[in-house]
């Protein structure tokens, strides 16, 4: 059997990319401000308190990674020894956005530019609005402007429970979100109406529409769902999960990797939300019985470091976040076999100290063990695209036509 398994922490940056200034992110550096926080009893909230702790993924390199990112060691942090193979990988894509990194990732860098709404009021075309409301039967729509998810359900959820008017909002990223309440609204009206937002929105080349389910009775009470669903543009060329699943492997995806990927290359699609579910998931599709000539990828995104944390700028939880998923590894690890392939790494990054509340362009993290990997640094990488390269080498496909593999010849 040759299978791999790569965990997406969501957001995890380790340091400002040499491209930053150009996106206003110079200086960005989601685990080494996190660190710090931590260190200065900054992060202390909520049950948490002190410096940064997580053993297992610093035994895997992450803050030697950092290191070699940001040429400094993270506040609080003292480097111990190694047991995996560990690398920074900068971002050749245009955007720093979910489906680029990702797409990135598996082996298709973004070279082209998306589609954006930049103006933060009146974001959306007006005849592009209309046709939304015309086709969908719509009363109208709230919003119509660059936003946090939570604070504009919070200020318009109320007014769209008694209006039935969807809300419609924005941010840096190439996305079209609409916000709608799973009871008073529906949520199988919600995915068609992003289902129909999605085909008008191809001649702007917007890279997702995003349903953004919710409950509750009141602005005090309304909460965000794990009925999300992503509606991406597929990717442009053939990722390395295509070339897996075309050949007879199987691709398993846990929580919203299926929706980035369009759905393409995937073989079986496992619903979880929240991180525990999502690393429960990911331990049942490793337990899973396999044969000897099985190619398996297990590919799974853990969402919450961005979307709970980092967009809300929530420095202590993002490392509450970290240390109880720093705390399931093990079992993880300990369900290796020296065949196996582990990736832990990020899509982009998302400071929860920087200012606003959108992505921040950073290298992210590479940590690998198994496949005959030696322990010890894999230096910074040009792509992330390496990722996908190291995959299709892993799994005996064809080369892809980005990255270079890190792994050792066989």
């Amino acid at each position: 059997m040759t299978r791999a398994i790569v965990l997406v922490m969501d957001s995890f940056g380790i340091g400002a990319a040499p491209d930053a200034d150009r996106f206003g992110d110079a200086g960005a550096d989601t685990l080494g401000h996190i660190a710090r926080a931590c260190a200065r009893g900054e992060a202390d909230d909520r049950g948490r308190t002190g410096p940064l702790v997580l053993p297992h993924l610093a035994r895997l390199g992450l803050f030697h990674a950092h290191q070699e990112a940001t040429s400094e060691v993270a506040e609080g942090i003292t480097l111990g020894d190694v047991d995996g193979a560990y690398a920074h990988a900068a971002e050749v894509s245009s955007g720093k956005d979910t489906p680029s990194g990702h797409w990135e990732i598996a082996g298709v860098p973004v070279r082209f530019d998306w589609g954006y709404f930049p103006d933060h009021s009146n974001s959306f075309p007006e005849d592009l609005l209309d046709a939304l409301i015309s086709e969908a039967g719509l009363p109208g729509v709230l919003g119509n402007c660059h936003a946090s998810g939570t604070e504009i359900i919070a200020r318009l959820g109320e007014q769209h429970c008694e209006s039935g008017k969807p809300i419609v909002y924005t941010s840096a990223d190439s996305v079209f979100q609409i916000a709608a309440h799973e009871h008073h609204f529906g949520l199988e009206r919600l995915l068609e109406l992003c289902e129909t937002a999605r085909r008008l929105l191809e001649p702007y080349n917007i890279g997702r529409v995003i349903a953004r389910p919710f409950v509750g009775q009141d602005a005090a009470s309304f909460q965000r769902t794990g009925n999300r669903r992503d509606y991406s543009v597929e990717p442009p060329s053939p990722t390395v999960l295509s070339k897996l699943h075309d050949s007879g492997g199987e691709v398993v995806a846990i929580g919203k990797i299926a929706d980035i990927y369009a759905h393409c290359g995937i073989s079986r699609l496992v619903k979880a939300s929240g991180h525990d579910a999502l690393m429960a998931a990911t331990l049942a599709a490793m337990d899973e019985p396999t044969s000897a000539d099985d190619r398996r990828l297990i590919m799974t995104n853990f969402v919450d470091f961005d979307m709970v944390y980092g967009h809300r700028r929530d420095v202590s939880g993002y490392a509450a976040a970290l240390e109880a998923f720093d705390r399931q590894l093990p079992e993880l690890l300990s369900r290796l076999t020296e065949d196996d392939l582990l990736v832990i790494t990020a899509d982009h990054g998302c400071d929860p100290s920087w200012h606003g509340t959108d992505h921040t362009r950073e290298y992210i993290p590479v940590l690998s063990r198994g496949a005959g990997l030696r322990s010890g640094s894999l230096g910074r990488r040009h792509s992330f695209a390496d990722i996908g390269q190291s995959l299709a080498d892993h799994f005996g496909l064809a080369p892809m036509d980005d990255g270079d593999s890190f792994l050792p010849n066989r």
